[in-house]
């Protein structure tokens, strides 16, 4: 009887020894690999493609931030300058306010200086004065006009004119009626009465001087004046 050595000789239903690979077996150990190697070098390119994404929607971001930063910046310059308008009307509407009150009252203060000037600023009338005056001036009126000062048209209401031998210039050498004023607006101007130089009193002080030049220059040229 003949040994069989076990393991060579057994076959399948195919005929084929099972511990042999067979070529099919071979071509999908084939393809597994060649499909890894597709998968693992197609990664790459995929990340790559996936950053430039990224980097577009961050610059879109980037730039819609931008924006929206330009518009709060213009809505707050805006909203300033609004706020500074505002305030600039309100205190134009207020002082308009108090001098439409108080140019009312100008008349009134105008009796209490002519009492004040003949003495008849006394008793419970000069306390009541008092106290419309201070309340006044706590509203910012102010009085100007004073004798002696340049005549000038802007705040001077020239009311009588005249002309004097010791003035220089236009100058206000009576005040009639007191200017007031509120801050830089004016509310009444001052009524003055002016005085202007002499027609010719100027080129006649020249002319003296001039000779009094000449007569000085003389007598050092003739060795000063006649001795009798």
């Amino acid at each position: 009887m003949t040994e069989e050595t076990p393991g060579f000789d057994e076959k399948d239903e195919n005929g084929k020894n099972p511990s042999v690979p067979s070529g099919d077996a071979t071509d999908d150990a084939a393809e597994s690999a060649s499909s890894s190697a597709k998968e693992g070098g197609a990664a790459p390119a995929g990340d790559a493609a996936k950053t430039v994404g990224l980097t577009a929607e961050l610059d879109q971001a980037r730039s819609a931030l931008a924006e929206r930063t330009a518009d709060l910046q213009r809505l707050q310059a805006e909203y300033q300058n609004y706020r500074r308008r505002v305030e600039r009307d309100r205190v134009s509407v207020k002082e308009i306010a108090t001098a439409t009150l108080l140019a009312e009252l100008l008349p009134v203060l105008d009796d209490i200086g002519r009492a004040r000037e003949h003495g008849e600023l006394v008793g419970g009338f000069k306390s009541v004065a008092e106290s419309l005056e201070t309340a006044a001036a706590k509203m910012g009126l102010q009085q100007f006009g004073k004798e002696g000062e340049p005549f000038d048209p802007t705040i001077h209401e020239a009311l009588m004119h005249s002309y004097a031998p010791d003035v220089t210039e236009t100058t206000c050498v009576a005040v009639l009626q007191p200017g007031y004023r509120i801050g830089e607006r004016t509310i009444r101007p001052a009524r003055v009465a002016v005085a202007e130089p002499q027609p010719g009193a100027s080129s006649a002080s020249g002319k003296d001087a001039k000779d009094a030049k000449d007569s000085t220059a003389n007598d050092e040229e003739s060795g000063g004046p006649d001795e009798g």
